[in-house]
């Protein structure tokens, strides 16, 4: 059985997520775990991935920053989206050598786990053919941005909650215009993020095949 450690910071800056995971992917290359399971919110940030346009932003990044919102480009896949407090992110930072190097079923494992978490709160949840992520209907309720170096995974999911969805209408979410975005909330799920963290890091390590390990197990060997 493969492990992987679980890690839950809280409320952190997007500044802190990219350490974070460049910490874990340290520690998974050197072979001191399989992966690293990151699950944190983030205080309000858009990011812009390797597919992203200047033309999907559409609010004044002046405006922005006026209210606390950065804009950072990153090297996720994907295009635009945004994070904030009450969307569970995700990072997995996964040594793919050790389950299978095909970042396609590492994307579709990853979307398996959280529909699987919204059905355990009576969402049916899916798939649309021509993008990658969650929705439920024709609402995104989890976005999906990846990267993969040397098969050791890197960013990861982002799934509504309770996070304030007007974030969304200073971008075109992940460069769709045709759909909206949702949230649990929303969908009439009133359920806190810790709880709903519980769920989804127990449905990917059965997606995964892997056990999660505590940070306080790991430091009492």
């Amino acid at each position: 059985m493969r492990s992987c450690l679980l890690v839950q910071p809280g409320v952190k800056g997007y500044d802190t997520g990219l350490a974070l995971q460049q910490k874990a992917r340290a520690l998974v290359a050197a072979g001191g775990c399989d992966g690293v399971l990151i699950l944190l919110e983030h205080h309000p940030v858009i990011t812009i991935g390797r597919r992203g346009g200047a033309g999907n932003l559409l609010a004044d990044p002046a405006w922005l920053t006026r209210r606390g919102v950065d804009v950072v480009h990153t090297d996720r896949g994907g295009d635009i989206t945004c994070h904030n407090p009450g969307q569970l992110v995700g990072y997995p930072v996964f040594n793919l050598a050790r389950w299978r190097q095909d970042v396609h079923w590492y994307v579709r494992s990853l979307e398996e786990a959280i529909i699987r978490t919204l059905a355990g709160y009576g969402l049916a949840a899916g798939r649309k053919p021509q993008y990658t992520g969650v929705w439920l209907e024709d609402e995104k309720v989890a976005a999906i941005g990846v990267s993969v170096r040397r098969w050791i995974t890197g960013h990861g999911f982002a799934l509504n909650i309770e996070n304030d969805l007007n974030l969304f209408s200073a971008i075109v979410p992940c460069g769709i215009r045709d759909f909206g975005v949702t949230s649990l909330r929303r969908a009439g799920v009133a359920a806190p993020l810790p709880e709903v963290a519980v769920a989804l890091a127990a449905q990917i390590a059965a997606v995964f095949a892997c056990t999660l390990i505590q940070p306080k197990e790991v430091s009492g060997r």
